[in-house]
């Protein structure tokens, strides 16, 4: 069985080597010359070689003590390396805020209230992830989340240990393509009797709600698409293919964005967002930066309508 190399004896010899003599080595060491001389003299008798050959008071590598020199400014400089990788991945863990977005939050709110992740002092590294509501939250279950955005709560009983936070609310606006959107005002929420419209998928809240306000008040529109993806739906609806709806806080942008005009909006149909946090009072640094974020911008909206 070989014997274990000795990577001590190693770097008494690299520094021997690489200052050219044992008292100078002994000084970097913080070690006498005879515990340096010593532990060479160990080294090359483990090896069976001599790594430098002594001329009077000189040291002069060897050829073996130059393969050797070689291979040992290999390993000190990986070690060097992995120190170095070692400390940077220990300040980015360090700082690592992961939040999961639903896949139901416009990509517009939510990059607005993610932004402010960037305030936190330090070196930030902000890891987003996208899902259903269901898989965000089993992720959360092994902690590879700090925060869930979401637009809708806990259920009752849920068998993990999270909780939700509200952060606001806001009501629906109706959007159609601009040269059918003034007919359409007329009689609204009526004028949407018949019309095509564009539906949010099943893993949005909305789509209840708004089943539930259209049987209120007794509208029969014709559901032409359902999109998981709302900026799909957009898209569909800027060019023309029916009517969509979206929460009124990010109307500002819709309009913009996707040169379409409000038809209506209604305050019956509530969209909320929430926190899903594992803390039932929110400690978390960034999520408590983020959750003031999202509750200003609600503030806003809401200033808007008085």
């Amino acid at each position: 069985m070989a014997r274990q190399f000795n990577y001590k004896h190693l770097h008494y010899f690299f520094t021997i080597a690489r200052e050219g003599s044992i008292v100078k080595a002994a000084e970097i060491l913080h070690v006498s010359p005879q515990t340096i001389s010593g532990q060479l003299t160990v080294f090359e008798q483990s090896l069976g070689v001599a790594l430098f050959d002594r001329i009077g008071k000189r040291l002069v590598l060897s050829e073996a003590g130059r393969l050797a020199y070689s291979y040992a400014e290999d390993i000190f400089s990986l070690g060097d390396e992995l120190q170095q990788s070692l400390n940077a991945q220990d300040l980015i863990q360090q700082f690592v805020f992961t939040v999961g977005v639903t896949d139901a939050i416009p990509k517009i709110l939510a990059s607005s209230i993610l932004e402010a992740g960037f305030q936190l002092e330090g070196a930030i590294k902000l890891v987003c992830r996208e899902g259903d509501f269901d898989a965000l939250l089993a992720e959360m279950a092994l902690n590879r989340l700090d925060l869930i955005l979401a637009d809708r709560p806990l259920n009752p009983g849920i068998p993990i240990k999270a909780y939700s936070h509200l952060l606001g609310e806001s009501g629906l606006s109706f959007y159609a393509k601009k040269n059918s959107a003034s007919a359409l005002k007329e009689g609204f929420p009526q004028s949407l009797n018949h019309q095509r419209f564009l539906m949010c998928g099943d893993k949005s809240n909305q789509k209840l709600n708004l089943q539930s306000w259209f049987d209120s008040e007794l509208i029969a529109p014709n559901i032409v698409a359902e999109f998981d993806d709302s900026a799909l739906m957009k898209y569909f609806g800027q060019s023309g293919h029916g009517i969509f709806s979206t929460a009124s806080i990010i109307e500002p942008h819709v309009t913009s964005q996707y040169g379409v005009a409000v038809i209506g909006r209604t305050e019956a149909i509530k969209e909320r967002l929430y926190a899903i946090s594992p803390e039932r009072k929110v400690k978390h640094p960034g999520v408590k930066l983020l959750a003031e974020a999202a509750r200003e911008l609600y503030r806003q909206y809401a200033s808007k309508l008085v």
